[in-house]
Formats: C-alpha cells, structure tokens, sequence
C-alpha cells in the first residue's frame, strides 16, 4: 500500500474508528481470560497497590521504631551495670538480701533506750548507699572496673559490718538493762 492509498482509507474511515481507551486493568482481564482459556497460569500477577500500602507501613514503622530508640526510655544505672558486669547482679541479690534481713531485725531491737542507735545507724545506711549508687555510675561511666566492683564489694561488706555492731551494742544494751533491773529491789 501505498502512502496516498492509507490516507485516503483514514479518510474515510474518519468518524467510524474507535479511538477511546480502555478501562483500567482491561489488559490484566484480558490476559486472564486467554491464559483461562488455553489451560496456563499466571505466574506474575502485577498488583502493585497492596504493595505501596506494605512500603509505606514498613516505613513508618522504622520510623516509629528508631524513634523509639533514640528518644524512648532509657536503661537504668542498675540495667547497666548488669549488662556490663553480671556477676555484680549476683553480688548485689546476695548482699542486698543480707543487709534487708539485718535491717529488719534491727527494727524489731528498736526500744526507747535503742531508738538514737537505730536512727543513726540508718542514717549512715542511707549514707552508703547513696556512695554505692556513686560507684555504679562511676562504673557505667567508664571507670577502672576491677576497682571500682571491689570498692562496691566494700561497701556492702561495711554495711553488714555496722549492722553486725549495732546489733551487738544494742544486745549489750539489753543484757546490762536486764542486769540493772535485776539488782534493783525495793
């Protein structure tokens, strides 16, 4: 065919071509019905909208989750400190649970003629463990481990060992208010 015979067929065909697109998705329809039809399967179906909606969550959630690192709580001094040096978790359960027994059996010695005993002792208790809080940050912040687990060792050693001697001052306390009551006649 030659160039005049085309346009002249475009000319008259003018008004009787179909030139509207299709709908969208009429080539995924159509492929489906012919694959249906000769007895194949589609192995790559294009469905790229759960796709965008997948990404999208995926970011967000990335976002959300390193946001959540950078800015969410942080550990505490003791998680630290555990996650540095777990043996000091063991040490500490140990002593701890000594120390609260020794305490609490100090309260029950609590009398009227006991009571200053009691109060200073606790005192300096609360002393030490604000200075054992002081070595847990020390180690945390990068100090000489070694020495600064023995000095915590320490200071729950000298813990026990004022607990140990206040319980013996207050038994002393006692026997020699026994003694006295029992010399005491009327």
């Amino acid at each position: 065919m030659s160039r005049d015979n085309l346009n002249s067929l475009f000319e008259r065909l003018h008004g009787e071509l179909d030139v509207e697109e299709p709908q969208s998705g009429h080539q995924d329809r159509f492929l489906e019905k012919l694959n249906q039809n000769q007895g194949t399967i589609a192995l790559h179906k294009k469905n790229t909208s759960w796709w965008k909606h997948l990404s999208i969550a995926a970011s967000v959630a990335l976002v959300a989750l390193l946001g959540y690192q950078a800015f969410g709580p942080q550990p505490s001094i003791k998680q630290q400190v555990v996650r540095m040096a777990p043996e000091v978790s063991q040490t500490e359960f140990y002593f701890a649970n000594l120390i609260e027994q020794q305490v609490e059996e100090l309260q029950d010695e609590k009398t009227p003629e006991t009571a200053q005993l009691v109060d200073d002792t606790m005192i300096q208790l609360q002393r030490l463990d604000k200075d054992y809080q002081t070595l847990e940050q020390d180690l945390v912040n990068g100090g000489d481990s070694k020495i600064i687990m023995s000095a915590m060792i320490n200071n729950f050693q000298t813990r026990i060992d004022l607990l140990k001697e206040v319980l013996s001052q207050i038994e002393n306390i006692k026997n020699l208010k026994s003694q006295n009551d029992e010399s005491f006649t009327i």
